[in-house]
């Protein structure tokens, strides 16, 4: 009796419409699944004003910290906390938090608005900022079940205030003459004093690069500078009627401080009146020369 020879059967699900089902459902699934990822790694975001934000001193500032898109927030479900780190310092405290039924102020005056925060908007309010509030401040947003932070740096400067002025000439050094630029409370210490000129002449500006000085900059009791500059003027009848100009480069200014002062022509007319004085007291002597000349 011959043994039957029993052979695989393959059978093929090729155009088969349970397979294409089952194979879209599959695919669908799996999208599902990679967009959950997506969605649950990009989670939820705050946007920061950027890197670095700068504020003068004694002014107040917002450093914001907000949510895109204003969405409309349940306040329950939301909580706030920000956080200083002092730019002297590596260690951070607390500034602000909110959560539930619990609002407190670290900081005099640290305030996030709670009608902002409901759309989204956890912006830090600080009033009359002072240099030692300088550094990062570290926004962590909570929306229940997700979380989210931000970071920023604050940066604190003050404006110079700037006095230009010739300064009288001494007994001693008639000859010379100085030019006083003064700056004060400027905050940070780092400044750049240049010298120019412009004359009658040449109103084109020519920078001086002799015969100044910049004096090494004092600290004040509240942190910020003070520096003096001092230009000296070697007097010619071409100082007279000269522009001479204080150019300050500082942190705080948008655009270089200029500051002119013009030498007066006081001098060049005190020469030529000299000159015409002297001549006048030799015309009688060249007078009386003449008539006792013979003919």
């Amino acid at each position: 009796m011959e043994e039957e020879t029993s052979m695989p059967v393959q059978l093929s699900t090729m155009g088969s419409p349970w397979a294409s089902g089952w194979q879209a459902d599959f695919m669908a699934s799996l999208l599902l699944v990679l967009l959950r990822h997506v969605l649950m790694a990009g989670g939820l975001q705050v946007e920061m004003a950027g890197t670095t934000q700068m504020v003068f001193l004694h002014d107040n500032v917002t450093i914001a910290c907000k949510i895109p898109g204003s969405p409309r927030l349940d306040i329950k479900t939301v909580g706030i906390i920000w956080f200083g780190k002092n730019e002297l310092d590596d260690s951070e405290v607390k500034v602000f938090e909110f959560y539930g039924n619990h609002l407190e102020s670290f900081r005099p005056g640290a305030m996030v608005s709670l009608s902002g925060l409901e759309s989204g908007d956890a912006s830090l309010h600080l009033p009359k900022v002072q240099l030692g509030e300088a550094g990062e401040y570290r926004c962590m947003l909570v929306v229940t079940p997700e979380k989210a932070e931000g970071k920023t740096i604050l940066e604190v400067v003050a404006n110079p205030t700037i006095r230009l002025f010739v300064k009288p000439a001494s007994v001693r050094n008639d000859e010379e003459k100085h030019i006083i630029c003064e700056l004060y409370g400027f905050y940070p210490e780092a400044v750049s004093i240049k010298w120019g000129k412009y004359t009658l002449k040449d109103s084109q500006f020519q920078e001086i690069t002799e015969g100044n000085i910049t004096h090494p900059t004092v600290k004040n009791d509240d942190g910020t500078f003070n520096v003096t500059s001092c230009l000296t003027l070697k007097p010619s009848l071409e100082d007279h009627g000269t522009t001479y100009q204080c150019v300050v480069l500082h942190r705080s200014l948008l655009v270089p401080r200029r500051h002119n002062v013009t030498l007066s022509e006081k001098g060049a007319k005190d020469v030529h009146f000299a000159f015409l004085a002297f001549s006048l007291l030799l015309l009688p002597a060249a007078y009386v020369l003449w008539r006792c000349i013979p003919g």
